[in-house]
């Protein structure tokens, strides 16, 4: 049984999420993005004001960093995720009319690769953001 799904002693389901409260912040800033420089702009400048977010509330985070991806043991790519923040959440700012099981695959696929354990799918297409938290 994942982590995820383990009650406590209360019977919450939500105390348990792993990484519940780096992924909230994470959300929170998202928020802040969001109310300062508003919606539907291209997705590299959202990540951008997530890293300033992230210097200047001291995150740790990872922008761009690269992972390979092998065949049968071989390098036949390599995976670029948006960011990395916390050393242990792969954040992939979007900017599509909703997220779908694609976008949702995709990640499952990215958190594989890294072999991190959660993900978060950021879509800043409308005024009402919409995010949905993914894990492996």
């Amino acid at each position: 049984m994942d982590t995820d799904e383990r009650p406590d002693l209360s019977g919450s389901r939500e105390s348990k999420l792993i990484l519940k409260a780096e992924t909230e912040k994470l959300i929170g800033f998202a928020f802040e993005v969001l109310n300062e420089i508003g919606h539907g702009l291209i997705e590299k400048i959202y990540e951008n004001s997530l890293v300033v977010l992230f210097m200047q509330n001291e995150i740790a985070f990872d922008q761009q960093r690269r992972f390979p991806v092998c065949f049968r043991g071989v390098q036949v790519g390599e995976f670029i995720p948006d960011l990395i923040a916390f050393g242990s959440v792969i954040v992939d700012t979007k900017v599509i009319d909703c997220i779908t099981d694609h976008e949702r695959g995709q990640m499952l696929n990215y958190l594989r690769i890294s072999k991190l354990r959660v993900g978060l799918i950021v879509n800043f297409k409308r005024a009402r953001m919409e995010w949905e938290r993914v894990v492996l």
